[in-house]
């Protein structure tokens, strides 16, 4: 019987969406195990990490809009055994093309969740607080995708089959977790009448563009950071450290994370500029951090870097969030979100194809130096143009 509403069925919401997340970076530290048994290499796994954004971008534009018609629940549900098939379909054994789909499923389920479950939160908010409950669907957003690594890295390296027993795992938390979802209510009065379903444009209604230009700037950048650290410390930690404990991997990419919802609850207080300039700042000085890591191959840097790095981009990524979601009108809430979403998985997926390629032609080390300088150097001008960019005066507002 469904019943759940408002802060509870929030709550509910919000934990199945870091469940979803959860799933969506089990396979990170369990990239060394498919490597050595399935005799691949880096390039491989960065293009398998880079079928994830795949499935996220293609379920974001196809499905983006598709909860402003229909209803949230009636998106969240789908999307969320989407989540269980993923794990499924990694149960398969020994197939590099299951391991591609497999990608691509956690990719469409994450998509699907991204956006609809930031709104279905924020309409559950009492009046007045949705800002708080933005704030908390980024952070189980980020410490989803963070304890993922964690969860597969411990069970892989102190638990039999470290290829099954994750994706098992994963599945029982769907279920249980799927079982509460099943009972919330529908946040929001659906229009009714023939559902139109197009592809989503990247599209912002005029009263939040300015708003949303300023926070995926930041935005860009701060999954930009994600996607070259994800791609590199495992392989960084095996082939140049020699550590080969997969649990110090999965705390490794977790330290990333783990900072960046830290940063996104300790920025509450700011207001959206001051986070977004502090937190790309900090991007700054945490891949600088982290391409001398790479480059000395220090993982104590590399660990200080992932922090820093890690609380600038939950800044700006919460301070951008908070502004779309906030500013956009509750009908095409899900709409923006997932327009802006679909701009920081672009920044995700570049900068991991670009390390794999350039790693197999001049090195590992050499790629991740060269690409933590590239990115750094993204953040660097995202804060320039933030700096330089005017407030808007009020009668302009």
């Amino acid at each position: 019987m469904r019943g759940l509403r408002g802060p509870t069925a929030a709550v509910v919401v919000a934990l199945a969406f870091l469940v979803t997340m959860l799933g969506a970076t089990l396979p990170t530290p369990l990239y060394p195990i498919y490597e050595r048994e399935q005799g691949f290499g880096g390039v491989m796994v960065t293009l398998i990490f880079a079928a994830y954004a795949v499935g996220v971008t293609a379920a974001l534009l196809l499905f983006g809009r598709l909860s402003d018609q229909v209803g949230r629940r009636a998106v969240l549900l789908p999307g969320f055994v989407l989540a269980a098939v993923s794990s499924a379909v990694f149960l398969i054994p020994d197939d590099l093309g299951t391991l591609f789909a497999g990608r691509v499923l956690s990719g469409l389920s994450a998509g699907i969740f991204t956006g609809t479950a930031t709104a279905a939160i924020v309409d559950f908010a009492p009046e007045g607080r949705q800002k708080a409950y933005s704030l908390l669907a980024a952070a189980v957003n980020m410490l989803g995708l963070g304890l993922g690594p964690v969860v597969a890295g411990a069970l892989a390296e102190y638990a039999p089959a470290p290829l099954v027993l994750p994706y098992l795992v994963h599945i029982v938390l769907v279920l249980v977790v799927g079982a509460a979802l099943w009972c919330v209510v529908e946040p929001v009065e659906t229009p009714g009448g023939p559902v139109s379903w197009r592809p989503q444009k990247v599209s912002v209604p005029p009263e939040v563009r300015g708003v949303f230009v300023r926070a995926a700037i930041a935005g860009f950048a701060g999954f930009a950071v994600l996607g070259l650290f994800t791609a590199v410390s495992p392989a960084f930690l095996t082939q140049v450290l020699h550590e080969q404990d997969h649990l110090v991997n999965g705390l490794v990419v977790f330290t990333l994370l783990g900072a960046s919802t830290l940063g996104q609850i300790g920025s509450s207080g700011l207001g959206e500029r001051p986070a977004l300039l502090v937190g790309c700042a900090a991007l700054v000085v945490g891949m600088g951090l982290v391409g001398t890591a790479i480059g000395v191959a220090s993982l104590p840097v590399l660990v200080s870097g992932a922090a820093v790095a890690g609380v600038g981009q939950g800044m700006s990524f919460r301070a951008g969030l908070a502004a779309v979601s906030a500013g956009s009108p509750p009908a095409r809430r899900s709409e923006v979100a997932s327009s802006f979403f679909l701009v920081l998985y672009v920044g995700i997926s570049i900068p991991v194809i670009g390390e794999g390629v350039a790693s197999a032609a001049v090195g590992l080390v050499t790629a991740g130096v060269v690409f933590a300088g590239i990115v750094a150097l993204l953040a660097l001008v995202a804060f320039v143009s933030l700096l330089l960019q005017r407030e808007p005066s009020p009668a302009a507002a």
